[in-house]
């Protein structure tokens, strides 16, 4: 899944860019309940500074570097993944998530369809982020 970098990600990536502040790595996604309306994702703006509905903040279990061609345009991405044990979020619906650094900041965001979290079951998320 695709997020997007909030106002917040922005700010902080440009005052890194430009020497004045450093980043703090991102350190959990956050997975919250409140992504969805009548089963239809809500809008994403880039303005969230919060889950709408967070139900847990999870430590990133690993990331990844990947790159992906498209014509002549090259993403950069990294890819940052948690996985729930079989009792975290037993049945619960899942459908926000987003990327949270070590200071607390939303850095990315996105909403998708609810998924739902059975007992004994484990669960991987796997958040995209993109340059």
């Amino acid at each position: 899944m695709e997020a997007k970098i909030t106002k917040i990600g922005r700010e902080l990536l440009c005052k890194a860019h430009a020497g004045d502040a450093t980043l703090s790595p991102i350190t959990y996604i956050a997975l919250g309940s409140g992504g969805c309306q009548e089963g239809i994702p809500a809008e994403v703006t880039g303005n969230e500074t919060a889950l709408k509905a967070e139900l847990l903040k999870k430590e990133i279990t690993s990331h990844q570097y990947k790159e992906e061609a498209t014509g002549e345009t090259v993403k950069v991405k990294m890819q940052y993944t948690v996985v729930l044990a079989e009792e975290e979020l037993a049945d619960t619906k899942i459908s926000e998530a987003g990327l949270v650094d070590a200071e607390g900041n939303l850095i990315a965001y996105l909403t998708f369809l609810e998924k739902g979290k059975d007992q004994g079951m484990e669960f991987t998320f796997h958040i995209d982020e993109i340059f």
